[in-house]
C-alpha cells in the first residue's frame, strides 16, 4: 500500500466518522435544552424527593396519572406492559418491615442507558432528565438491560390517541420523563407529584436539587435521604427517605 493510498484511506475513514458523530452531538445539543444558547448558561438540574413513609400501600394514585398525563391507555396489555412509573413493595427479610413507594426512572447523573444506546437515542438533557429521542431510537433495546432500575419498556404494538405532549411509537423504548413537556412550560411539577398531593399524602416533592433555594434542596441538606443502588454511583435525580 502507497503512503498516499493509506493518506487517502485515512482522511476518509475520518470524514465517516465524522458523519456519524456529528449528527449525534447535534441531537443531544439541541435537546440539551430548551434552546441551543440556554444549554451553557441552565444551571438547573430537576429530581424527585419521595418519602416511603408517607406513600399509602394501596394507593395508586401517582401511576394512574402518569399515565392519563402521558396517554399510557394501553396499560395491563401483555405485550406492552409500560414501565414509566410503578408502585413496588420493599420488606426488610431481617425485621419483616415492609413499605410501598413508586419507582421510575431515576434520571441518573451518568445514565448507564446512555452509556450503552449505539445511536444516541437515551440521551441526558443539561438540566438532568434522561429522555428518549424517538426518531433515532431503533429498538435495540440495550438501555433496557442496561437499566439497574428495570424503569423502561418497550412498545410492540401500535399506539393510538397519542398525547402530543408525550410521543410514543412501535419499535421503541420509553420510560418517565419527569413531565419534561411540564417542566418546559413552568409548571413546577410533574403528574405523579400533584397526583400525591391531592390524594393528602405529599409523598413526592418535585423540584430544582441545584437551587439551594428550593424546598427539595434544603430537605436534601437537612434531612436523611438515600439512592436507590447507591453502590453505583450513578447519582440519581430521584431520593428516597423513609427507610
Amino acid at each position: 500500500m502507497s503512503l498516499n493510498r493509506r493518506e487517502f484511506l485515512g482522511a476518509g475513514a475520518a470524514a465517516v466518522a465524522g458523519t456519524a458523530i456529528a449528527p449525534g452531538i447535534r441531537l443531544i445539543e439541541l435537546a440539551s435544552a430548551r434552546s441551543p444558547e440556554d444549554a451553557v448558561s441552565m444551571q438547573q438540574r430537576w429530581g424527585l424527593l419521595i418519602d416511603s413513609s408517607k406513600c399509602a400501600e394501596n394507593c395508586s394514585a401517582c401511576v394512574s396519572a402518569c399515565h392519563e398525563e402521558n396517554g399510557v391507555t394501553d396499560e395491563g396489555s401483555p405485550t406492552t406492559d409500560a414501565q414509566w412509573i410503578r408502585k413496588v413493595t420493599v420488606k426488610n427479610p431481617t425485621s419483616g418491615y415492609s413499605h410501598s413507594l413508586p419507582l421510575m426512572c431515576q434520571h441518573c447523573e451518568s445514565p448507564p442507558c446512555a452509556d450503552v444506546c449505539p445511536t444516541g437515542a437515551s440521551f441526558r438533557r443539561a438540566d438532568g432528565i434522561v429522555l428518549v429521542d424517538k426518531h433515532i431510537c431503533i429498538g435495540c433495546r440495550y438501555c433496557m438491560m442496561a437499566c439497574p432500575y428495570k424503569a423502561r419498556s418497550f412498545i410492540h404494538e401500535t399506539i393510538t390517541d397519542q398525547k402530543a405532549d408525550a410521543p410514543r411509537g412501535k419499535g421503541t423504548v420509553e420510560s418517565c420523563t419527569l413531565c419534561v413537556h411540564k417542566v418546559d412550560r413552568g409548571d413546577g411539577t410533574t403528574a405523579c407529584a400533584e397526583a400525591c398531593n391531592k390524594e393528602g399524602h405529599s409523598a413526592i416533592l418535585f423540584g430544582d436539587l441545584n437551587d439551594a433555594n428550593s424546598e427539595i434542596a434544603r430537605r436534601l441538606k437537612t434531612e436523611a435521604s438515600q439512592q436507590l443502588r447507591a453502590d453505583l454511583n450513578l447519582n440519581t435525580g430521584v431520593r428516597y427517605q423513609g427507610f
